[in-house]
């Protein structure tokens, strides 16, 4: 006896529930702010008017959390897509001692660090309050290392004996942007045309006290930490003194407000500062903190 396929259907007890499995799974898709960070950079390094070599260094890295499925049995739909969520790091170094041994000298601080993150470094993503004391006592414990490295090297060997570094860095993550400084490079934000140096409040004495502090001297450096929320839009700039010695603070945020590519600013800045005969090197990274959806 002939059945009609609609019937054959209807008189399957299993039918409601393979419909039921079927079904595709509601699952929202999860998209962290550190997921959406767009920041294009630049960097540019120059010996000074004065110098026989260039003694600074700039070094900056994205860390990163991925998923990614490999294989599955499941639907395509049933599986989240590629997931990224990054960090960026970056840093200027500018080194001190004779016949070479400052360039040493940053260049061993900014490798230092690099090596230490993968090493030590939790890497937080999503920032809360609990996070924040988490950040600033893992970047005191990454300086300190640093700072212990230099100061081994310039101790076991005699032409050394005068190394250290200034190190300023910057760590963003979401909307969240750490502010780490020992010596006496800058670090600013420009917003809305209005330039802000990070980490200002000391006395003079304390200027002239940092001043002769460094990453690898004798005595053990004072940490600056600054935390601050970036906003869209924001530039970033990373100096070191050889710049900011020559060039006035109006003058940087009149080149920065022009909001050309990183790199051309970079550019532009470093002219400046070679045209004002800076005597000490000029290290320049200029970033664009922006979010893509």
């Amino acid at each position: 006896m002939h059945i009609p396929v609609s019937g054959r259907m209807t008189q399957d007890p299993d039918g409601t529930w393979r419909s039921a499995l079927a079904d595709p799974l509601e699952n929202e898709r999860f998209e962290p702010l550190s997921s959406s960070v767009a920041l294009e950079l630049a960097a540019v390094s120059v010996s000074g008017a004065l110098k026989a070599y260039n003694s600074d260094h700039y070094l900056a890295v994205r860390l990163g959390r991925t998923e990614e499925t490999l294989i599955s049995s499941l639907a395509e739909a049933d599986v989240p897509a590629h997931f990224a969520e990054y960090g960026y790091a970056m840093a200027v170094a500018d080194g001190r001692g004779d016949r070479g041994a400052g360039a040493r000298a940053s260049r061993l601080a900014l490798s230092t660090l690099a090596h230490l993150l993968i090493r030590y470094a939790k890497w937080n993503f999503r920032v809360d309050p609990s996070a924040v004391d988490e950040i600033v006592e893992r970047s005191e414990f990454l300086y300190r290392r640093t700072h212990d490295a230099l100061r081994e090297a310039r101790l076991s060997n005699p032409l050394l004996a005068h190394m250290a570094a200034s190190v300023t860095a910057m760590y963003i993550v979401g909307s969240d942007l750490f502010y780490v400084h020992v010596g006496h490079g800058k670090g600013f934000l420009f917003r809305e045309g209005h330039l802000v140096q990070l980490t200002t409040g000391h006395t003079s004495e304390q200027a002239k006290a940092l001043e002769a502090e460094r990453i690898g001297g004798p005595s053990d450096p004072r940490i600056d930490i600054e935390h601050i929320e970036v906003l869209p839009g924001d530039r970033l700039l990373l100096s070191t003194n050889g710049l900011t010695d020559a060039v006035s603070q109006d003058v940087i945020a009149g080149v920065l407000a022009l909001r050309r590519r990183p790199a051309d600013d970079c550019q532009r800045l470093v002219e400046l500062a070679r045209a004002a005969h800076a005597s000490d090197d000029v290290t320049v990274l200029v970033a664009d903190y922006n979010l893509q959806r």
